[in-house]
């Protein structure tokens, strides 16, 4: 029983010293936070809205030089076609991965948008994945976002589902 023992332990010492490791940072690339203020446009694909304006921030967990997570939060307006606008809150966590010498890059968002208008008290599922361009300073980007549980209007008849084409301009500079 003394010899099992011994051995289980010297085993467990083993294995948590190789993944302790393992976890150091052995490829000699400074991981670190990045943040960024964007302003947001855009034209929703459905009825009864006009267009999209609003504005986010962004903080950017470098994993290493071609992948990123991310956490998107901010305000953004619909305009309502004779009625009134419709606000929301999009709180969104993404991953980011970069292509073409880290400038060009692929991102993936979902979350919650969280309705700010007295009239439509619900909130809902937000799915958004796109394309862009990051320099250091500098961050242009084309979304499609979908917002699950949001009212439209689809052939004179009362839906949910609202989708929309963003562009996102944004300032940001490391932590």
């Amino acid at each position: 029983m003394k010899k099992t023992t011994t051995i289980l332990t010297i085993l467990c010492i083993f294995i948590f010293s190789h993944f302790a490791i393992a976890q150091q940072n052995t490829d000699g690339y400074n991981r670190n936070f990045k943040f960024g203020v964007g302003l947001n446009g855009g034209l929703p694909l459905n009825d009864p809205y006009d267009f999209n304006v609003g504005a986010d921030v962004r903080v950017q967990y470098n994993i290493s030089q071609a992948y990123s997570l991310c956490l998107t939060a901010g305000y953004n307006n619909l305009f309502v076609k004779d009625e009134t606008n419709f606000g929301y809150v999009p709180v969104k966590v993404g991953y980011k991965t970069f292509l073409f010498k880290n400038e060009f890059y692929v991102m993936g968002e979902i979350g919650g948008a969280f309705s700010t208008t007295k009239e439509y008290d619900k909130n809902s599922m937000i799915f958004c994945p796109s394309v862009g361009y990051a320099t250091k300073y500098v961050d242009i980007s084309l979304r499609y976002e979908f917002l699950k549980d949001f009212p439209i209007i689809k052939n004179d008849v009362a839906d949910n589902g609202l989708a929309q084409l963003m562009v996102r301009l944004a300032y940001g500079f490391d932590l």
